[in-house]
């Protein structure tokens, strides 16, 4: 007799992976079922299948699943071979030396902006280096703001209602209506860099600015500078103009065909 049992869509295994991602400890099978809104049953299935095809793990029965490193590995296979690692990496590198601070590439993928890579230039006293998912939340991040300082108003609305805004988790300056964050991105706007303080994470202030496709005004990423307020200063940022813009510039001439950015 043939299997009746009905074929679960692509789409929660792919949520599983994303919510394991978040916890790098593991959870228990009954809270990704509860978080995830899938009856136990069907988790239990898929967490199997992710298992033989080696995505998690249970160190012992009835032990937290977690990811293995195969997610990673693949990762780094990817970005080898897109480019990213001997093209990107080493722009993103410079950057951070030259600054001495944390220096993070975003791309654009269907709308949103994700973090890719990051160099950490900073080498001794304060150290800005925070534990971020790979979305950038866009209306309190200097690369949030940049990206959409590229857009059209209404476009630029629709992307941040999809996301909403955050009331706990962010600094003190973080706009929670839409009148208080396009008055950062105006100002990125009209003068090509966004600069935010105490806006993501209090005590902390960053710059970014819009990579373009090369040759058009279409955003492919950002690149933000980032560090603590009492060094990331406005007179401090003003150094960095020109460094931070040099540095798109590198990504557009020698990325924009890389199979990392969109190229719709």
């Amino acid at each position: 007799m043939a299997d009746q049992t009905p074929m679960l869509p692509p789409d929660r295994a792919i949520s599983i992976i994303e919510l394991l991602a978040r916890h790098s400890f593991g959870l228990p099978l009954s809270e990704i079922a509860d978080q995830l809104a899938i009856p136990r049953s069907a988790t239990h299935r898929l967490l199997a299948d992710l298992k033989e095809e080696g995505y998690v793990r249970q160190d012992y029965d009835g032990a937290a699943y977690r990811l293995t490193a195969k997610l990673v590995a693949l990762g780094y296979s990817f970005l080898s071979t897109a480019g990213v690692s001997n093209q990107l990496q080493p722009i993103i590198d410079r950057l951070a030396e030259q600054t001495g601070e944390l220096v993070v590439l975003a791309v654009v993928e269907r709308g949103k902006l994700l973090r890719l890579i990051k160099a950490q230039g900073a080498r001794g006293g304060l150290l800005y280096n925070p534990d971020e998912g790979p979305e950038v939340y866009l209306a309190a991040t200097s690369n949030g703001h940049a990206y959409l300082s590229t857009l059209m108003e209404d476009e630029a609305i629709q992307l941040v209602a999809k996301q909403g805004f955050q009331s706990e988790g962010v600094g003190k300056n973080a706009p929670k209506a839409f009148r208080q964050l396009f008055e950062y991105v105006d100002q990125a706007r009209e003068t090509g860099i966004a600069r935010i303080f105490d806006v993501w994470v209090d005590g902390t202030s960053a710059m970014a600015a819009p990579v373009f496709r090369s040759g058009t005004k279409t955003a492919i990423g950002t690149i933000s500078v980032a560090g603590p307020t009492i060094r990331m200063n406005h007179q401090r940022m003003d150094q960095f103009v020109d460094l931070l813009k040099a540095a798109c510039r590198d990504v557009s001439e020698t990325g924009s065909s890389l199979p990392i950015f969109e190229q719709a």
